[in-house]
């Protein structure tokens, strides 16, 4: 079963680079806070590299502005996340968050089997708003579908 509106979010450790490999806990990631965090079932991919990404980049400040964090996850490696990062002018504060092995994706209850494109298994296409560790609100694109999860959709909930 996946997360839902009202649950915490589960504590798993994930990966990027900033002077180097470093791990992260989702509670030092989330909890106090306010944030929103969207996936993509894979860095460099066409509608996640043309679209999804670049919609949360242009409207960064716009969070920013209501005292949100925003973070990107990929079922990918950091190395790869901060190759990505670089190529889309990610804004320094917009996180870049690696979960390699899909521990967090799975926790979530959120993956997405892609094994069909050589990809095994990724995170579904989501965004979800979080305040102090809980899903407040939760948006899961269905399968080819990019709408709800966008950055400008999720300005419309927060």
């Amino acid at each position: 079963m996946s997360i839902q509106i009202g649950d915490r979010l589960p504590e798993v450790a994930l990966k990027r680079i900033n002077n180097g490999i470093e791990t992260v806990d989702t509670r030092s990631l989330f909890d106090g806070k306010k944030a929103v965090l969207f996936a993509v079932p894979g860095a460099f991919t066409p509608t996640c590299s043309e679209r999804h990404l670049p919609s949360f980049v242009e409207n960064f400040e716009r969070f920013r502005e209501q005292g949100i964090d925003v973070a990107c996850l990929s079922v990918n490696d950091p190395f790869v996340m901060q190759a990505w990062s670089q190529s889309q002018h990610v804004p320094d504060g917009l996180l870049m968050l690696a979960d390699g092995n899909g521990d967090f994706t799975r926790a979530l209850g959120l993956e997405l089997d892609a094994s069909a494109y050589g990809m095994g298994t990724r995170a579904k296409r989501f965004a979800l708003y979080a305040e102090d560790g809980v899903v407040r609100q939760l948006e899961v694109e269905a399968p080819g579908e990019y709408r709800v999860s966008s950055a400008e959709h999720m300005l419309t909930l927060v």
